[in-house]
């Protein structure tokens, strides 16, 4: 071995290139290397004999440098910023399809109240009582829960206070007798009256209808759920924050008691079919908010009331830009306020007629989500109809 290792430095001496022993012979002598370890190619000699430098020495290695460092995050952020928006996006459509199935199923059971009561249930702002706000929303949910989410009573003439004619609850049921369920107009007793027996609550189950929107479908909430309790009986008065709505699929508002995210209340507008315009100038809507008659088969006060209890999202009361800004409570932060809004959002633009402007589904009703935002009157408010 030694005499192989003084062979191969005497070689390198000679070589004209230049190359030159690593190893000391006397190292070598002495047993310092042992093997392939014994002796290494200088880079000249490296070359010549086709071999590639492996780019670090022995104990020392290299990295990326800066420049090749700031060049990948480069990249890195390039494509993120192409990729966020476009997930997104995705994430915004798988909603909005979402929607429109709840609209669907929501439609299906409509139908069927329709066809069980010769008619749609009413949107009109008010209850019978004249002065009761009672609004398209609340009225639904009426329709296909019950003001109890326990199921719609056939006697029902959709009153605020949930009684057949429309006076204070008495402590009885419409089909009740005598003993522990008396006779009475109270058609969702439990609701105001918490106290209330068991016995009377089961036996006024039995006289209601199933549910038309099973409940695990429905997204049922009570105003109270979603709204300050305050804002809400200022403006429907004392008790109204036990009345439920139905919310749409988009989880924006965080629920008051329970602190998951639960969605907007969708707005119900009943179309009049006796009437066929769809104006929204000024004198109009004028008129509208002064609860005149106009031509207009969809009004948009219908749901105003509850549109006007603001962004329940929002720390301090803000009003939807949809509202009629008959309230002096909210602040208007987004825009002014303008009803208007509702108009153009379901102005069938194919469609006119002699009198003017059509609306879609003008023989039906309108069910409209806050859409994505949770804003009523937004570019992305999604309805029961396709444009």
């Amino acid at each position: 071995m030694r005499q192989e290792a003084e062979q191969f430095n005497k070689s390198l001496k000679s070589d004209k290139a230049g190359f030159t022993p690593l190893v000391p012979l006397e190292t070598i002598r002495h047993g310092g290397l042992t093997g392939l370890e014994k002796a290494a190619p200088t880079s000249a000699f490296a070359g010549k004999c086709g071999i590639r430098e492996s780019g670090f020495s022995r104990g020392s290695l290299t990295g990326f440098t800066l420049v090749e460092l700031l060049t990948v995050m480069s990249v890195i952020l390039i494509l993120m910023s192409l990729l966020v928006p476009a997930l997104n996006s995705m994430r915004i459509h798988a909603y909005y399809v979402k929607q429109k199935n709840q609209f669907h199923g929501m439609d299906v059971a409509i139908e069927f109240f329709n066809t069980e009561r010769d008619g749609y249930p009413d949107s009109s702002e008010f209850d019978k009582n004249g002065g009761t706000p009672y609004c398209g929303a609340m009225k639904l949910a009426e329709a296909m829960v019950g003001q109890d989410s326990l199921g719609f009573n056939p006697q029902s003439k959709f009153y605020q206070i949930g009684t057949y004619d429309g006076g204070a609850p008495n402590g009885g049921i419409p089909s009740g007798g005598t003993g522990v369920v008396p006779l009475g107009n109270d058609l969702y007793p439990g609701r105001r009256v918490p106290s209330v027996s068991i016995d009377i609550i089961k036996a006024s189950i039995k006289e209601r209808k199933e549910l038309y929107l099973p409940l695990e479908n429905s997204n049922a909430y009570r105003l109270g759920d979603l709204y300050d309790a305050t804002i809400v009986n200022n403006i429907f008065g004392s008790g109204a924050a036990t009345l439920p709505v139905l919310c749409d699929v988009y989880i924006k508002v965080v629920h008051r008691t329970t602190g998951k995210n639960v969605g907007m209340p969708v707005l119900y507008y009943k179309a009049d079919t006796r009437k066929n315009s769809h104006d929204f100038s000024l004198q109009t809507l004028s008129l509208m908010k002064n609860h005149q008659a106009t031509q207009n088969i969809y009004n948009f006060m219908d749901n105003d009331t509850l549109v006007r209890c603001g962004i329940p999202t929002e720390v301090q009361p803000v009003a939807h830009p949809m509202e009629s800004g008959l309230s002096g409570a909210l602040t208007y932060d987004l825009q002014p306020p303008d009803p208007a809004l509702f108009y153009k959002e379901t102005w069938n633009e194919n469609m006119q007629n002699i009198a003017g402007y059509r609306p879609y589904k003008a023989d039906s009703y309108i069910l409209m989500s806050a859409g994505f935002d949770g804003i009523y009157g937004t570019k992305d408010d999604v309805f029961n109809f396709e444009k």
